[in-house]
């Protein structure tokens, strides 16, 4: 299992055009927001104090997708990924209004990734130097593959390539691997068993990780962009990280 601590606290944001009720650590950069979709564009806090880098949203009372902002597709206005299957990235000004996120509130519209009157959970990141990482990168086709510099030794990384659809939500981590090169790999939108000795291989190193296998498209093909979500080893700005 993978955590994040969001503080021991839930409070009322009224920062956006609705009120939300925000848990929020921003000594990790970390919150979970709960929320109802008002009618047509609404706004709603995340508590961060900070522009989110990374945001994976859930209606609560619908069987719809989970969608996902990331500051590495450049435009959070209109671009998301859907954390529960393998499509490229999408462009469409209905789910987030055409507006970025900024440092307190988060807009949605109703009608886009839901309807008015939905129920809704967000969880929010912001990168804290020294414990997480948020960015994109370019494959290359070689096992001396791209590096990526965090500026901490990685703890557990989230991959996946935003401009070609059919890759995974690659999950690596350095407990089911203790030594390089780290290539257990777990797939955040499918039910697959552990894929042990897998072609997603990366080197976690002291500053940042690098991939390994030029053959994997889901994590070093050229010509194709991968966004990445990196934590810390041992997290060097906060005593509540774990």
């Amino acid at each position: 299992a993978w955590a994040w601590d969001a503080g021991t606290s839930t409070v009322s944001n009224t920062d956006g055009s609705i009120t939300s009720s925000v848990r929020a650590n921003q000594s990790v950069g970390f919150s979970i927001v709960t929320a109802t979709q008002g009618s047509g564009d609404s706004t709603w806090g995340h508590g961060l104090n900070a522009k989110p880098d990374w945001i994976v949203l859930k209606a609560r009372n619908q069987a719809y997708g989970w969608y996902v902002s990331h500051s590495g597709l450049d435009n959070q206005s209109t671009k998301f990924l859907q954390l529960n299957n393998t499509n490229a990235v999408t462009t469409n000004s209905n789910w987030f209004a055409s507006t970025e996120p900024t440092s307190s509130v988060i807009t949605t519209k109703a009608g886009g990734m839901w309807n008015s009157s939905d129920d809704f959970v967000a969880y929010c990141w912001t990168a804290v130097e020294g414990y997480s990482a948020f960015g994109s990168y370019d494959g290359n086709s070689s096992d001396d593959g791209t590096f990526v510099f965090t500026g901490f030794r990685v703890k557990w990384v989230l991959i996946k390539c935003s401009n070609a659809a059919g890759q995974e939500w690659v999950m690596l981590d350095a407990v089911r691997n203790s030594y390089n090169v780290v290539d257990n790999a777990l797939y955040a939108n499918a039910t697959d068993a552990e894929a042990t000795g897998s072609t997603r291989k990366v080197d976690f190193l002291s500053n940042g990780f690098k991939l390994r296998d030029g053959s994997s498209g889901a994590t070093n093909l050229s010509g194709r962009t991968y966004v990445y979500a990196a934590f810390a080893e041992h997290p060097l700005k906060t005593s509540r990280a774990r």
